[in-house]
């Protein structure tokens, strides 16, 4: 059996990544292929395949983000799509199944090695955005289609018959635990997750974010956080970019945790390597400026906190999307003067506050298994005459 994914996020192929998973354990030895329309961070369980590159915007140019847009262009985008779009109208009778995860764009762009193509959408819900006439017309061309959630579904069934629920994000914390996440968080109390993100800007919002952590600090003795580091991004860079900001780096010969920080005097902050699943399950709370890392944790029923950071490029429309798919399970709060420390000490301080923005986050993601039956409808796909 073979199959390609294509992706047009970060997130998205990490979802692809869980289902590749799931794939293996439903149909072994399978050839599992992966093209990224964004990004070019190494898959761990797909063989990557096709033109790929890094985009100055990480591939945030929706919403005609024109600042964005100019400087992909510039980067090169139109010869990028172009090459992508050559390579899957060759890729014909190459592949028994396609797998778009991610918006209409990564579907419409699939659709071009003719062969049954299965939609993981990821990016639209009626909660926020409800997909558009256009839309609907190329999403019936999928083989199957899969959203995140009922309601969603039900607006769609009159157009789009073979649409069915399954929200696989919810999966992304369901995975086997790792002791060495314990030790990321050992000693800390409260402890924190940071999730800076996946694209360029993660390395800024990281110094914003552990400049917060050290200010929290005051207030709890024994407060720490682990620093979460997405795959493709500079572990070396993270520490470089601390230590001007007064952080005492410590190297750690632990893959899972490379380095921790200091700060006067006291251990604060831990990196974490490994799978988001170990970690969520050890924290109190999450700070996150990122996309679906903060889905994961909502899912996991861990309460979110991000800031609405200027010049951050989610701060509009991003974070207001995430706002509506999330609800109540994530507080805003704006990054300036005391407010990022005094809402997060709100939250800290309110048991009751918390296990709302637990409960509020578990129900909106929905349940587990999304992966697992989107997989099984890969393999049936593929095994049909």
């Amino acid at each position: 059996m073979r199959v390609l994914f294509v992706t047009n996020g970060h997130g998205e192929a990490a979802i692809a990544e869980r289902i590749a998973v799931e794939l293996e354990l439903v149909a072994g030895g399978a050839q599992i292929d992966h093209l990224a329309l964004v990004g070019d961070t190494p898959s761990r369980h797909m063989r990557d395949v096709g033109p790929r590159a890094s985009m100055p915007s990480g591939g945030l140019i929706a919403m005609f983000n024109l600042r964005n847009i100019a400087r992909d262009l510039r980067a090169g985008l139109l010869g990028l799509v172009a090459a992508q779009r050559r390579f899957l109208r060759g890729s014909r009778d190459a592949y028994d199944v396609v797998v778009a995860v991610g918006d209409v764009y990564a579907l419409a762009t699939a659709l071009n090695v003719h062969e049954p193509t299965v939609f993981v959408g990821t990016a639209k819900s009626v909660a926020v955005a409800p997909y558009g006439r256009v839309e609907k017309r190329i999403l019936r061309r999928a083989a199957a289609c899969f959203v995140r959630d009922d309601a969603t579904a039900r607006s769609l069934r009159a157009d789009v018959p073979r649409v069915e629920v399954a929200n696989a994000i919810v999966d992304l914390f369901a995975t086997a635990d790792d002791p060495a996440a314990q030790r990321a968080v050992e000693g800390f109390a409260p402890a924190l997750a940071l999730f800076p993100g996946s694209r360029e800007n993660a390395y800024d919002d990281a110094a914003f974010l552990l400049d917060v952590t050290r200010r929290l600090a005051a207030f709890w003795p024994e407060l720490g956080a682990a620093l979460s580091i997405a795959g493709g991004l500079d572990v070396r860079r993270f520490t470089e970019e601390a230590a001007p900001r007064g952080w005492q780096v410590r190297p750690i010969a632990d893959e899972s945790v490379p380095f921790a920080l200091v700060s006067g005097g006291r251990e604060l902050v831990r990196a974490w390597r490994g799978e988001l699943g170990p970690l969520l399950s050890r924290v109190a709370l999450v700070m996150g400026q990122a996309g679906t890392a903060n889905e994961a944790a909502a899912a996991a029923g861990v309460p979110i906190v991000a800031f609405e950071r200027d010049g951050d490029r989610k701060a509009s429309w991003y974070r207001r999307r995430q706002r509506g798919l999330l609800g109540d399970a994530l507080a805003v709060f704006p990054s300036v003067d005391d407010e990022p420390v005094a809402g997060v000490r709100g939250i800290l301080e309110d048991a009751p506050r918390r296990a709302h923005m637990s409960a509020e986050g578990r129900t909106r993601m929905g349940e587990a298994g999304g992966a697992r039956r989107i997989a099984e409808r890969v393999v049936a796909l593929a095994r049909a005459p």
